[in-house]
């Protein structure tokens, strides 16, 4: 028998999960049998054809694999880009279906609003968050920029539901720049880089190379990278970043349903060899955390700061045939040392955290997290290779 398009399409979805996720019991369900139920089920129009697929979809139990419609698809797309506008939050979904904040976007009116990582959004305009999937809430808080956005938000650490604030973002165009190098001092005045990473998108390769490049030829004798609050973005630009400060070594390793590894190595010298401390807190995420557990397991570097947030799956995106999109969790990754952080996280070698009573911004005095990294490069207590 013949498929309608719109049974074409709900099997062009079926026949990619088929092929590609991670886990090859699809949630401990007859994955054939539910083909067979969905595709006996009456889809008249696109709209229900895309209900089925998220049900589909929703039946693995995983909020990171989803359906992406056309203006979603193409939104994620110019996101990775280096475009983005809206409030410049990044969320996910906890296993209780609970929406909560990996990181605010640096410069972005979610992190002006004071957002935080694990912070949890109740509900977005009055719509109880629980009551959206991840795409659908990601989509509500993007919109016309100059257009506000109201967030029901329950601080992290906060037990009392009654003490949730009402937090009101207006929408803007976020400039995504991923990369910033500066130069600076340790306190005996020995010049170093400093290097701000924001988020691993298309541009983000490039510009770390160049703001490597200038820094070296100031003569720079160490480096502080800093990943905090960092949610990730694309595998292989965190695989490209890591190559550039690694010599050659394994990156990460990943394992997919049918247990078999793969790896990413570092394949040419590193651009430097100078002192490095990377600094992480909890909205250090996804591919930071693959960046800064490869430069910690190959003590290429040193880490400083606070557990992170401990995203530990890897997606790769789908093109459907009608301009919509699927993401599909396809492996775990370990790190060098075969480490699974997934739901625990990095842990720092040296735990700062912040009091946020007297922090008044990254890279500032009242930063202990970057005092730390200063101190350690002062001290020489770290060696590029072979921290001491």
């Amino acid at each position: 028998m013949a498929f309608t398009p719109e049974q074409q399409l709900l099997n062009e979805a079926w026949k990619i999960v088929n092929q590609s996720y991670v886990d090859g019991t699809f949630n401990h369900q007859n994955w054939w049998k539910l083909r067979e139920k969905l595709l006996k089920q009456p889809v008249e129009d696109r709209k229900a054809t895309y209900e089925s697929i998220r049900q589909m979809l929703a039946s693995l139990d995983d909020p990171f694999t989803r359906l992406l419609q056309p203006a979603q698809y193409r939104s994620l797309r110019t996101t990775t880009a280096g475009e983005l506008t809206g409030v410049g939050l990044q969320i996910s979904a906890d296993p209780e279906g609970n929406l909560e904040v990996i990181a605010p976007i640096e410069g972005s009116p979610a992190e002006s609003a004071g957002l935080h990582p694990h912070d949890r959004i109740l509900a977005i305009d009055n719509t109880l968050a629980t009551a959206l999937t991840l795409d659908e809430a990601a989509e509500r808080m993007r919109g016309p920029i100059g257009t506000t956005v109201v967030l029901k938000v329950q601080r992290v650490g906060q037990d009392n539901l009654d003490a949730a604030e009402t937090v009101s973002l207006k929408r803007d165009r976020i400039e995504i720049n991923p990369v910033r190098g500066e130069l600076r001092k340790t306190p005996d005045g020995t010049p170093i880089g400093y290097i701000r990473l924001g988020q691993f998108n298309a541009n983000a390769t490039r510009e770390m190379k160049e703001a490597i490049q200038s820094l070296e030829g100031q003569q720079v004798k160490g480096y502080i990278l800093d990943l905090r609050n960092n949610p990730g973005g694309l595998l292989q630009s965190g695989v490209e970043i890591a190559d550039l400060w690694m010599d050659p070594n394994p990156i990460v390793y990943t394992v997919d349903r049918h247990g078999v590894l793969g790896s990413f190595e570092a394949t040419s010298p590193a651009l430097t060899r100078a002192p490095l401390v990377v600094l992480v807190n909890r909205g250090t995420a996804s591919a930071s955390e693959i960046l800064a557990g490869a430069l910690q397991d190959t003590e290429r570097a040193k880490l400083v700061g606070e557990q992170t947030f401990g995203k530990g799956e890897i997606q790769s995106l789908f093109d459907l045939s009608d301009g919509s999109g699927l993401a599909v969790t396809i492996a775990t990754y370990e790190t060098p040392n075969h480490r699974s952080i997934n739901k625990v996280g990095i842990a720092p070698d040296r735990k700062v955290t912040l009091d946020s009573e007297t922090f008044k911004g990254l890279a500032t005095e009242s930063d202990r997290q970057y005092q730390t990294a200063l101190d350690l490069l002062n001290q020489k207590q770290v060696v590029a290779g072979v921290p001491s």
